[in-house]
């Protein structure tokens, strides 16, 4: 059984139907005894990173996903704002991240290439798988997946860097380490991509 988190920062319905989608078992919840008892974990979420941080906090539930994924290495999947928590810190606000993986959120910085593009950066976008993971296994052919970001990943270790993308300049997209994986992207709302992608995550471990 999946549990993903329900810690009241959006588009967690359309995770939980995406899931029923594919026949895959999932469950809402901010229950601890639940998440507790979860073979897998989803971490989704849209908005700011200190609001998310804030709410996991206000639910109690920082320590208990920090000791289901570090100490009992179960499967977790953040998605957007779900996987910029999973880092350590953020750009975009003050509070520590949940620090699963080594790495810190940036806001696009155009100055780098004088090109001044939109944010966020918003639609379908390429993504380069980088390396080999039973995630990004037998994707379709040339993966897209739609993006509604003003940050990226920027992790300490480049072997954690699962996917890449462009927009103004090459950015991490997906990272994974062991039984830890982020997306930028929405695979809920990637239709044939993000189908594959979530039942990888549903067979994988």
């Amino acid at each position: 059984m999946i549990a993903i988190i329900d810690y009241e920062m959006g588009n967690i319905g359309s995770v939980y139907n995406m899931l029923k989608k594919i026949g895959v078992k999932s469950v809402i919840t901010k229950e601890k005894s639940v998440i507790e008892d979860a073979e897998k974990i989803i971490i989704p979420g849209v908005g700011a990173f200190d609001s998310g941080m804030q709410q996991l906090a206000k639910y109690d539930l920082i320590s208990l996903i920090k000791k289901k994924v570090l100490e009992e290495k179960t499967p977790v999947l953040g998605i957007c704002l779900g996987a910029q928590l999973m880092l350590q810190s953020s750009e975009e606000g003050m509070e520590p991240g949940l620090g699963l993986l080594k790495g810190s959120v940036k806001r696009f910085d155009f100055s780098i290439i004088e090109e001044n593009l939109p944010i966020p950066s918003m639609g379908w976008n390429q993504v380069f798988v980088n390396k080999k993971s039973s995630i990004s296994d037998s994707l379709p052919i040339e993966p897209r997946f739609y993006f509604v970001h003003s940050y990226h990943f920027e992790l300490e270790n480049e072997a954690d860097i699962l996917m890449t993308s462009e927009y103004g300049y090459k950015f991490t997209s997906a990272f994974e380490n062991g039984n830890i994986a982020g997306v930028q992207f929405h695979p809920e709302k990637s239709h044939k991509f993000g189908m594959a992608l979530l039942g990888n995550f549903s067979k994988s471990f």
